[in-house]
């Protein structure tokens, strides 16, 4: 998938949003009810349906849409934050971008070229891109790759598998993190392996110990058997079915900490592939390009029958953070750590539907 284009910006009037449209469930979205024949803003409508699917910190989707015709507005949604874990947005931003890059993924499957612009208002810090639908165009073979990988990706909190990840693999990763402006480099040595893993386990003791962080956990978990729409299964945290009913009040009350990273540690260690996406640079069009970036490998790793999940507890502890450059040897500021290896299938985590997302 070609580079994101940054254009000029553009004006239309605002129609109202179109109403009283089926709502599948997020999860099961077919390409097959595109509405080929409909307005370009129905189509627009039904592309969203695979951006809401992009990964978040704790299930947040912390993102809304302006839909106009032709044009859509991404908005994040400030009252989806993690202030105690992600005090400068910075995880939000990168979720957004996540959103953006499978907007852009659909409407390139669906015929048209995607055109965005990053950023538009500088007196709006909660507008994070317009998007709107470019000339009709072929389909790359990649984007189709990409597209029938949107519903299908998951994030696996299970332990891997102790098979290699084939080096080509691996490169073709870096490339497409390259292609929207971040870097992907691979913890290799096994001394720095440890070392991630061992810093992982310190962010973790850290982080619990923190009132704030375990009542902001707290609140985004809920019983296993519970149908919400948002947030993680208490079962993410270690709570069976019975358990995950108090599972809320114990980590709200108790520091957990000492067991999480132990677990953890365990976890990293026995990953075949850790991997830190970074940027050059820092702050928000950075953020947003790492999210495009992380999206797109997501994406292509599941492709590739690759499952992934997060181990973000370095870049979160502020005083950590620089401490992830200095194990991979490296310039530039890190984004995001994760693990990549061969797993079984986990179910997808609850996805509120579309009609949520709409201002």
């Amino acid at each position: 998938m070609k580079p994101v284009r940054i254009e000029g910006k553009v004006q239309h009037a605002a129609p109202p949003v179109p109403a009283a449209r089926p709502q599948p469930d997020p999860w099961h979205v077919s390409a097959d009810d595109f509405p080929a024949d409909g307005t370009q803003e129905e189509q627009l409508w039904f592309m969203l349906q695979y951006a809401i699917l992009a990964p978040s910190p704790l299930n947040t989707q912390p993102w809304r849409f302006h839909l106009q015709r032709t044009q859509v507005d991404l908005r994040a949604d400030t009252a989806r934050a993690l202030p105690a874990l992600d005090p400068q947005g910075r995880a939000l931003t990168i979720s957004c971008g996540g959103a953006l890059f499978h907007l852009r993924v659909a409407m390139e499957y669906f015929g048209y070229a995607s055109r965005v612009q990053l950023l538009p208002d500088d007196t709006d810090p909660t507008l994070m891109a317009r998007a709107w639908l470019g000339m009709h165009c072929e389909t790359p073979a990649e984007v189709l790759t990409l597209f029938n990988a949107i519903p299908k990706r998951r994030t696996s909190r299970q332990p891997f598998v102790g098979d290699p990840v084939p080096e080509d693999l691996l490169a073709q990763l870096q490339a497409e993190a390259q292609t929207e402006g971040a870097w992907l480099q691979f913890v290799t040595d096994e001394a720095a392996r440890v070392a991630v893993a061992d810093l992982i386990a310190q962010a973790d003791r850290v982080q619990w110990a923190s009132k704030e962080f375990r009542n902001e956990l707290a609140h985004w978990l809920h019983p296993n058997r519970v149908a919400s729409r948002d947030g993680l299964p208490a079962s993410a945290e270690g709570f069976g079915d019975w358990a995950s009913r108090v599972g809320p009040l114990v980590v709200r009350t108790f520091d957990l900490g000492k067991g999480h990273a132990a677990k953890d540690r365990e976890i990293a260690l026995g990953s075949p592939v850790l991997a830190v996406l970074g940027t050059e640079e820092e702050g928000p069009l950075s953020w947003l390009a790492a999210g495009q970036a992380l999206a797109k490998v997501l994406l292509r790793a599941h492709a590739e029958s690759l499952s992934a999940s997060f181990l973000n507890q370095p870049i979160e502890v502020a005083e950590l953070r620089p401490r992830v450059l200095d194990l991979i040897g490296r310039g530039g500021f890190p984004q995001v750590l994760l693990r990549l290896g061969y797993g079984r299938e986990v179910p997808p985590t609850p996805r509120r539907p579309l009609r949520e997302f709409l201002v």
